[in-house]
C-alpha cells in the first residue's frame, strides 16, 4: 500500500507541475498567436514597409552565380503606387544610367517574394536569348526578377533569387550611389588592364606573416576572375566574380586570407594595384609583374629537330582571353589597311623544317597570297627565352621583297631582340591542340597560338 501511495503523490505532483508550467508560459511564441493568412500578411506588410523606408532607395550587387560569373550593380527607389525607378551597370552601351520607371509587386508563392513585373534593367540578367559567353547559351545571365524574402539583417534586406536560390542583398543606397554609378564604366578598363601596364598579373595574399602568390586572369566579358598559387606544394586557388565600384572593385566569394574573407579592392592609379584591407595586417592585392611568375622551360622544344609548328588562327583564337590588347589591336590594324574581303588567316610559325629552316608564315583569306619571314633562333638560357633573329621577307613565289608595311608591328614584336617567353598552356581552344603562348619580354604583346607535332 505504501508503494502504491508513492506513485500516486508522484503523478499527482508531476501533473500539478504541468499545469503549472502552462500557466505560466506567458512567453509563448508569438507566431502561434496569428492564424497563417495573418502571418503571411505581416510579412508582405514588414517588406513593404522596409522597401519604402530609404529615402535613396536600395543597392544591390547581383551576383547571379558567382562560380562563373561576377556581379552587377543596382539600384532600386521603390514608390507606394507599385512603381519602382531603377539604374545598373550591366551594360554601358544599352544602359545609359537614366532611370526608369515600371512596376513591382510583393507577391506569394512559395514564400513573400519582391517581384519586378514589368521590363526594367534587372531583366537583362534573364534573357535566355541574352548570353555572354556558349557555356550559358539559352541561359542567359542566370538572372531573376523574383526575390523570395528572407527577413532583414543589420539594416539590410536579404532576398534569394527564385531561380537558384543566390543570396541578394539590398543595403540603403544614398545620393552619391546614384550620382556616381556611371564611374562604375570607368573602372572596367583598370581590371582588364592597360596597354600602357605590365603584361603580367598577380593576386598577393598577406595574413600578417605570411605571403602567398597566384596567377590572376580576368575576364571581362563575365566579369569573372581566376587564380591559382604558383607555389610548389600548395595548391590554393581562387574563383571569383568581380563587380565594379566608383572606387574599385567588389568580389564574390571573398578571398580568405587567415581567418578573414576580403570582398572590397580599392584602386589605385599609381600602379595599376587594387588592394583589400582586413585586420591585423591581413591584406590581398592584385598588382602588375615585369616578368610572369613562373618561367618555364617550354621554349625549348623550339631549338629541337624534328619540325615543329605552332598557328594562330584567326577563326578560332581571335576571341581567346589569353591575347594581350596590344596583339589584338594590332591584328585589327592590319584588317583596317586590308580590302574588306581580306583578314588574316593565320601567323603560323615553323622550326626547323626538312632543311633545318625555320620561317613564319602569314596567310590571309580573299585571295591573298602568302608572305613568309625567314628567322634564325637563338636561346636565352639564363633568362629562359627564345630570340627571333630576323631574316629574309619572301613572296609565295620564292622571291625575296622588302618588309611588309602591314605586317611590320606585328612582325617586330615576334622578333623583339629581348626576347619571347613561351608556355604550354593547360587549357585548350575549340580542338585537343595543344596551347602554346608567345609572350614579349618587354611589352604588353602575348598571341596564343595551337601547337602542330
Amino acid at each position: 500500500m505504501k508503494i502504491k501511495f508513492i506513485y500516486k503523490f508522484l503523478f499527482a505532483a508531476v501533473l500539478a507541475l504541468q499545469l503549472s508550467a502552462c500557466d505560466n508560459n506567458t512567453d509563448a511564441d508569438p507566431k502561434f498567436d496569428k492564424t497563417p493568412t495573418e502571418r503571411i500578411n505581416a510579412q508582405m506588410a514588414e517588406l513593404k514597409e522596409a522597401l519604402l523606408s530609404s529615402p535613396e532607395g536600395w543597392k544591390a550587387v547581383y551576383f547571379t552565380d558567382n562560380t562563373i560569373l561576377g556581379g552587377y550593380t543596382h539600384l532600386f527607389k521603390f514608390a507606394s503606387d507599385g512603381t519602382v525607378e531603377m539604374a545598373s551597370d550591366f551594360d554601358e552601351s544599352i544602359d545609359t544610367q537614366i532611370s526608369e520607371f515600371s512596376e513591382y509587386q510583393i507577391q506569394l508563392g512559395s514564400t513573400v517574394s519582391l517581384t519586378f513585373t514589368t521590363k526594367n534593367k534587372i531583366h537583362f540578367l534573364s534573357e535566355s536569348d541574352n548570353y555572354p559567353i556558349a557555356a550559358l547559351r539559352a541561359k542567359g545571365y542566370l538572372g531573376d526578377f523574383q526575390f523570395l524574402y528572407y527577413g532583414q539583417e543589420n539594416g539590410q534586406i536579404i532576398f534569394r533569387a527564385n531561380r537558384n536560390g543566390q543570396e541578394i542583398r539590398f543595403v540603403k543606397a544614398t545620393k552619391e550611389d546614384w550620382d556616381n554609378l556611371p564611374k562604375n564604366f570607368d573602372m572596367i578598363p583598370n581590371v582588364i588592364g592597360s596597354s600602357s601596364r605590365p603584361l603580367f598579373r598577380l593576386l598577393e595574399t598577406n595574413d600578417g606573416t605570411t605571403k602567398h602568390q597566384f596567377d590572376f586572369t580576368f575576364s571581362p566579358i563575365t566579369r569573372y576572375a581566376t587564380a591559382n598559387s604558383i607555389e610548389t606544394g600548395y595548391s590554393v586557388k581562387f574563383n571569383f566574380g568581380v563587380g565594379y565600384t566608383p572606387t574599385g572593385i567588389v568580389v564574390n566569394p571573398g578571398i580568405q586570407v587567415g581567418s578573414q574573407k576580403l570582398t572590397d579592392f580599392v584602386y589605385n592609379d599609381a600602379d595599376g594595384s587594387f588592394t583589400a584591407t582586413g585586420t591585423n595586417g591581413a591584406t590581398a592585392v592584385i598588382k602588375y609583374s615585369n616578368k610572369p611568375l613562373i618561367i618555364t622551360d617550354d621554349y625549348k622544344v623550339m631549338l629541337q629537330a624534328p619540325q615543329t609548328g605552332f598557328a594562330y588562327i584567326n577563326a578560332n583564337l581571335a576571341t581567346a582571353s589569353s591575347n594581350s590588347l596590344l596583339f589584338n589591336s594590332l591584328i585589327a590594324e592590319i584588317h583596317a589597311s586590308l580590302p574588306s574581303t581580306q583578314k588574316v588567316n593565320r601567323i603560323q610559325f615553323t622550326f626547323n623544317d626538312a632543311f633545318g629552316e625555320s620561317y613564319i608564315t602569314y596567310s590571309f583569306t580573299g585571295g591573298k597570297t602568302l608572305i613568309y619571314h625567314n628567322f634564325t633562333v637563338q636561346e636565352d638560357a639564363v633568362n629562359k627565352k627564345l630570340i627571333l633573329v630576323p631574316g629574309t621577307w619572301q613572296a609565295n613565289t620564292g622571291a625575296v621583297i622588302a618588309e611588309p608595311a602591314l605586317l611590320k608591328k606585328v612582325d617586330a614584336e615576334l622578333m623583339n631582340p629581348s626576347g619571347l617567353y613561351v608556355k604550354k598552356e593547360t587549357f585548350k581552344i575549340a580542338f585537343t591542340n595543344t596551347i602554346y603562348t608567345f609572350t614579349s619580354s618587354t611589352t604588353n604583346f602575348r598571341m596564343t597560338t595551337y601547337a602542330f607535332q
